[in-house]
């Protein structure tokens, strides 16, 4: 007797008829794909070939394939933007975009592990390894957004100054009409992004901030270093300290000095045994609630060492007890189906980090987030 007769046919083998699944969301996303449009990507090729030559007579399959890369394929060459997104060199025209992905290379506000002034070149690099498409939300970002990078805000070996030249910068952009899609860099720069979109928004702007540090101390050795951007951000007369949720806050990493300051101002703060008790969905209630309370735009500072650091040793102050990425990811997601003004991924450090993962989650955050918001039609029109 072969040893299968032993398995499947005396235990599970049977001629029921199989229930339906249609409301697996396995099933619902194999339905969904065959209602995107293919014309971005279609144009894509087309441009591809023309500014990169046709391929040699040799390669059977000529339809996605020039000579020299223009486009996504293959995903380990080429020149990285953000998910190889046409890069704009005169950013006058960004207002021509629906997203414009922007670098923040900078690290001087670092109080521990330095680094992340290369978090925007990891980002770039590993979002080479995604296509625009996404499964489970049936969104293919280059068939729905129009987008571009427009490269690194110039960074000077200064704290104050780099700080003005990102908030000049996410100004502008945000000024056309435009989202952006900040890469840092120190958690420093939350401070300058976002007195750059208060600057754009008539009205309160609220703050949702994951991250395992509390990050609101008025100075840190004398500096507005990484510790200290929600101290700053909340003295900006629209962006008060009450608008201010701060979510997976926790561990050995949270300086007294901070909590004094939250404490002293009214912001909102929730651990990760809060959030376990209370679930993802009530934590995304809450968030937005506090967040858009009076308030006329929101903006979302994604920080990887919210992230339990066995997922991302590359960051400058791993705090272990985080959140898993998913439960990370659908926070994010939570937030973003009402829609941000500005969204930031921070203190990814790519000289600590392993195979990438770090700056992998930074771009599975971005993608999901614009994603979502396309979903829930809060961006797009641009194309």
């Amino acid at each position: 007797m072969s040893f299968y007769k032993t398995h499947a046919p005396r235990h599970r083998e049977h001629t029921r008829p199989l229930p339906d699944f249609a409301e697996l969301e396995g099933m619902r996303a194999l339905n969904q794909e065959k209602e995107i449009p293919l014309r971005q990507w279609q144009e894509e090729v087309r441009r591809g070939k023309e500014f990169g030559l046709e391929c040699v007579n040799s390669i059977e399959d000529k339809t996605e394939i020039s000579c020299f890369q223009r486009g996504e394929l293959p995903h380990w060459s080429g020149i990285n933007t953000f998910l190889k997104t046409h890069y704009l060199e005169d950013v006058r025209k960004v207002g021509e975009y629906d997203v414009a992905f922007m670098g923040a290379p900078f690290d001087i506000g670092t109080t521990y592990r330095a680094g992340t002034r290369f978090g925007p070149q990891g980002i770039r690099r590993i979002s080479s390894l995604y296509t625009t498409y996404n499964f489970e939300l049936g969104v293919d970002l280059r068939e729905s957004l129009k987008m571009c990078d427009i490269g690194d805000v110039f960074c000077p070996a200064n704290i104050t100054k780099s700080h003005d030249q990102i908030s000049k910068g996410v100004a502008h952009v945000l000024s056309q009409g435009t989202l952006p899609m900040i890469m840092g860099g120190d958690h420093s720069i939350g401070y300058p992004c976002v007195r750059g979109v208060a600057q754009c928004i008539e009205g309160k702007v609220g703050i949702i901030h994951l991250d395992r540090h509390i990050d609101t101390q008025e100075k840190d050795m004398d500096e507005i270093m990484h510790t200290c951007p929600w101290f700053h951000a909340t003295n900006i007369p629209n962006c008060p300290p009450t608008n201010l949720v701060q979510v997976g806050i926790g561990g050995w990493q949270v300086p007294r000095p901070g909590v004094k300051k939250g404490r002293e101002r009214g912001s909102t703060v929730l651990t990760i045994q809060d959030i376990e008790r209370i679930g993802i969905d009530k934590t995304v209630e809450i968030a937005l609630e506090v967040a858009w309370k009076g308030a006329s735009a929101v903006y979302l500072s994604f920080d990887v060492d919210s992230v339990d650091a066995g997922f991302v040793p590359g960051t400058g102050w791993p705090e272990p007890g985080g959140f898993l990425p998913r439960e990370a990811l659908a926070i994010l997601k939570g937030v973003a189906k009402e829609g941000i003004a500005a969204m930031e991924a921070v203190e990814v450090s790519p000289p600590y980090d392993i195979s990438d993962i770090t700056a992998l989650v930074a771009v599975r955050a971005m993608v999901d987030v614009l994603a979502t918001m396309v979903k829930h039609g809060r961006i797009g029109g641009k194309l």
